[in-house]
């Protein structure tokens, strides 16, 4: 199972501790973490699930893997830019955006326009379709129900 985190690349120390608490339970419950690979929100859910022992894949938007967080397991080159952002919300089964901008708003479209569940934490919630969320554990959890109502879909 894979669940991607999408935020802003720079962020609060409030959010960034939000997005590490997300990362952290996604590696407990044994799904791999899939982000932008860069710093803020990327960075905080990346630092959980690797202090969890989980995988972290970061889907970087330029051709150096040095630009990845230095909690991500697995960089991937793109050279996309913000067009990573449509490789982010496809390889996911879900996907949760904590805070974020613009990109976050890119991710959080195109992963509804595949059908994918989005569930969001203070960020663009009010858009049809994104599922909204309290706190870590809720978002985690809500996911983890909504990849479980298609269990043999690749959403």
């Amino acid at each position: 199972m894979i669940i991607s985190v999408v935020g802003a690349g720079s962020c609060s120390e409030e959010i960034y501790e939000l997005a590490r608490n997300v990362g952290e339970l996604i590696a407990q419950k044994g799904a791999t973490l899939v982000t932008g690979g860069l710093g803020g929100v990327m960075e905080g859910a990346s630092k959980g699930a690797s202090e969890a022992g989980g995988t972290t894949v970061g889907l970087l938007p330029g051709f150096d893997k040095g630009d990845a967080n230095k909690y991500v397991t697995i960089p991937i080159t793109t050279g996309l830019s913000h067009a990573r952002n449509a490789v982010v919300a496809r390889s996911a089964d879900a996907i949760i955006a904590v805070s974020g901008e613009y990109g976050t708003l890119s991710e959080i479209a195109i992963a509804l326009k595949l059908g994918k569940p989005v569930v969001g934490i203070r960020t663009w919630d009010s858009i049809e379709g994104v599922i909204k969320a309290e706190s870590a554990e809720e978002a985690v959890q809500k996911a983890f129900k909504e990849i479980s109502k298609h269990p043999d879909h690749d959403i």
